[in-house]
């Protein structure tokens, strides 16, 4: 004779407090990232989690206005959540994996870049940056967004070390612009920062002393 089906009443069923919070938050971020393969997303998502590693979420959604689709390839969101952590070849395959993305598009910025299985991530960060953005100059201001501390919509500054390396790499990588060229226009930003740390100061003392300041030029 088979045995009855077990009946448990809602006393019986321990729901951990933690759950609901759980699956809110991975329903948010679920819905900000839109991965193609949920699953997969799924299973990186909550093995991140149970790691404390980086989680593959965009901050939001992303969507292309032209094809009001999101599954376009790379995008700077994309980018973001790529370049939580540094990683190896391997790992960056996985990732690139986890996040849907075209693994041709992989293949051909690791053939650019010449990279082997250690991978220098600035350099590759670069280089995803100008395929998003198609110059040095737009790649440049999407590499700005990407890393700066500054709230969205803000000026969106980096280190000026970080930019020097950033633009440095991108310019050899072009191969048609001088080195003179080069240090010319880092010369000019450089001077441009100084300028501008110098007004951030100036701002900072107080108005006595600003008064006095300038009077001493005269």
């Amino acid at each position: 004779m088979p045995l009855p089906d077990t009946m448990y009443c809602a006393q019986q069923i321990n729901i951990p407090p933690e759950l609901p919070d759980i699956l809110k938050n991975f329903t948010k971020a679920a819905i900000r990232t839109q991965p193609p393969d949920l699953l997969l997303w799924s299973a990186a998502y909550f093995t991140a989690l149970s790691k404390g590693e980086p989680l593959p979420v965009k901050d939001r959604v992303e969507m292309n206005i032209a094809t009001q689709k999101t599954n376009t390839g790379l995008t700077p969101r994309l980018l973001k959540v790529l370049h939580k952590e540094t990683c190896c070849k391997e790992k960056l395959q996985e990732k690139w994996r986890v996040l849907s993305l075209p693994m041709d598009q992989l293949a051909t910025l690791l053939l650019l870049g010449n990279f082997s299985s250690t991978i220098n991530w600035m350099e590759f960060f670069a280089l995803s940056c100008s395929s998003l953005g198609g110059n040095i100059k737009t790649a440049l201001k999407f590499a700005c967004e990407i890393l700066t501390e500054d709230e969205e919509g803000g000026p969106a500054r980096i280190p000026f070390d970080t930019f020097v390396k950033l633009y440095t790499y991108l310019a050899h990588l072009d191969g048609d612009i001088p080195q003179d060229q080069i240090d010319s226009f880092l010369r000019n930003m450089q001077t441009q920062v100084d300028k501008q740390n110098g007004m951030i100061q100036e701002r900072g003392r107080p108005t006595e002393e600003r008064k006095e300041g300038i009077k001493g030029t005269n």
